[in-house]
């Protein structure tokens, strides 16, 4: 029983439209060229994939991919761009579902691992994923760097983005190392917003790492961004790179 909330058919059926500038080639071609390198000769499996965002156009690259998605609303909208032969898809959790086969790439973008809202399954998605790995492979992660220093004593949120369209804020329990971000959105032409919610456990970079070496994997590369700027203190983001020993 997994602690992730599983995506509805009318989330999944509107995540393209509104995650356009996620499928940007500005955002993609870095992400894509990233992943390829680490892939190699070798096959990729992409935890919660999702709609393909990624792993359909890395399999356009040439990179056979694999996918486990917890939904399967989201899992249908991916089923519509490529055919199962070509990307086949395990319904399941990525802590526990395994898959046949080893892969030389393993990874996890755009925070998905706080999807995971415990630390123990947070544990097993990086034991899971170097259960797949060939040795020498690599288990990469997108992840936030969480932005408590923007939240002084006594505040509760910190907004993340204020449009015409959108406005997006997250508010901490700094207890439990959960985040909910909270996303008022235009819908439709009278003006009116819908409100949607979604729960996250933030981890560190530090704690990630010990994740890492309990499942027998070593940090090889950490940068803050799919085009390998360097990682500071000032990033908001990182992208980890693990090893699994040969």
């Amino acid at each position: 029983m997994t602690s992730s909330e599983p995506w509805s058919r009318a989330t999944a059926e509107r995540y393209d439209a509104e995650e356009t500038e996620m499928s940007s080639a500005a955002v993609l071609e870095p992400t894509l060229s990233f992943l390829a390198e680490l892939a190699g000769d070798g096959r990729a499996l992409e935890f919660a994939i999702g709609t393909g965002r990624v792993g359909v156009p890395l399999r356009e690259r040439g990179v056979p991919v694999a996918g486990i998605e917890l939904s399967e609303h989201m899992a249908a909208v991916l089923r519509k761009k490529v055919d199962e032969e070509t990307l086949p898809v395990a319904i399941g959790d990525m802590a526990t579902t395994v898959v046949p086969g080893e892969f030389a790439l393993v990874y996890l973008v755009y925070n998905t691992i706080s999807n995971l809202l415990t630390q123990d399954e947070q544990v097993e998605c990086f034991r899971n994923a170097a259960r797949h790995l060939s040795p020498g492979g690599r288990f990469v992660i997108e992840l936030g760097v969480p932005p408590l220093r923007f939240l002084p004593r006594g505040q509760e949120a910190v907004p993340f983005d204020v449009s015409d369209q959108h406005v997006g804020l997250d508010t901490f329990d700094l207890v439990e190392q959960i985040l909910v971000s909270h996303h008022f959105i235009r819908d439709g032409e009278d003006g009116r917003y819908r409100r949607d919610n979604s729960r996250h456990r933030y981890a560190w970079p530090a704690e990630l790492d010990l994740m890492a070496r309990i499942a027998g994997l070593e940090l090889e590369r950490r940068v803050a961004g799919w085009d390998g700027a360097p990682f500071t203190a000032d990033s908001t983001k990182h992208i980890s790179v693990w090893r699994k020993p040969s």
